[in-house]
């Protein structure tokens, strides 16, 4: 198989997520001003989009608030550096089901189901230039959780975004998630240029072996613009997986909380590791204006 190495990659830095561990490191940032501060850490050390869940402020744990989303994108937009704006939509789509002789009814702790509005209520009010498209369902994690996204969902979902002018970029968890996003895309409900996030590792998706990473750089459409990332141990060897596979770099402590074993890393360390090893497999890491005019996003 030939070598298709991209020579002008952007990276992306996922500054908190909304997994369990803001109480593993301190430098997991919960607050919208930490948040904030860790997006423009991040953009200083190279990173051209950054990518931010919100989290309540006292407990660490995932919000869907508007107002801290609001804060936050204020707070970035308003700092000195330039960088873009990727909001998720994740978030309104968690079901946990009870035990296994009686999975109905849900369990109230850790369920959240919204509808498509409401889960994009947050990107309507401060539209960002990009929001995030979790392009299927999938048993996530451990336990009874079920990240929900039907496809009736993900079309009222997608066709929002692109009426606010904002670009979706669909992440994709498993190979039946790339195939509906090119139904989607088919549909008309995805506008070119198509942005898609390919999400390795993460149980139980698609497992962040080559084999299965290629599979996924395969199905995706030549004309589309893709990124890769993995978790944990193997976060830091995606960047050149990434790169050689001819895509973009996805870093940040939502995948991973360590700069090395027992190091824990700060966003801006991690982007810097990105930067160094895309330079030194001889590419250009490219910043926000060439992001902007390659995928056509609208600065607010």
């Amino acid at each position: 198989m030939p070598l298709n190495m991209n020579r002008d990659v952007f990276i992306t830095c996922a500054v908190t997520g909304s997994g369990d561990t803001a109480n593993k490191s301190r430098h997991v940032p919960r607050s919208p001003k930490e948040i904030a501060d860790a997006a423009v850490e991040a953009a200083k050390a190279g990173a051209a989009i950054v990518h931010c869940h919100v989290r309540d402020p006292e407990t660490g744990a995932p919000s869907r608030r508007n107002d801290l989303y609001k804060e936050v994108t204020d707070r970035i937009r308003q700092a000195e550096v330039d960088i873009v704006l990727n909001l998720t939509a994740g978030m309104g789509g968690d079901m946990i089901f009870g035990d296994v002789e009686r999975p109905l009814p849900l369990k109230e702790a850790g369920t959240d189901m919204a509808g498509a509005t409401e889960r994009v209520s947050h990107v309507a009010e401060c539209l960002p230039e990009i929001c995030t498209l979790d392009c299927g369902t999938m048993n996530f994690s451990l336990g009874d959780y079920v990240m929900t996204n039907t496809p009736s969902m993900l079309r009222a979902m997608a066709k929002k975004m692109t009426d606010l002018g904002v670009r979706p970029e669909i992440e994709a968890f498993d190979t039946g998630h790339l195939w509906f996003a090119k139904q989607l895309v088919e549909e008309g409900l995805i506008e070119d240029p198509v942005l898609i996030q390919l999400c390795m590792g993460i149980p139980w998706g698609a497992p962040d072996d080559l084999n299965t990473y290629m599979a996924m750089v395969n199905n995706v459409p030549s004309s589309w613009t893709f990124s890769a990332f993995s978790i944990g141990r193997n976060a830091l060897a995606y960047p050149a997986a990434a790169v050689l596979a001819g895509g973009n770099v996805r870093v940040g402590l939502e995948d991973n909380l360590y700069a090395g074993k027992g190091q824990f890393a700060t966003n801006g360390q991690l982007v810097e590791k990105a930067v160094t090893i895309i330079e030194n497999m001889g590419a250009r890491v490219i910043g926000p204006a060439e992001v902007r005019e390659k995928l056509k996003l609208q600065k607010r």
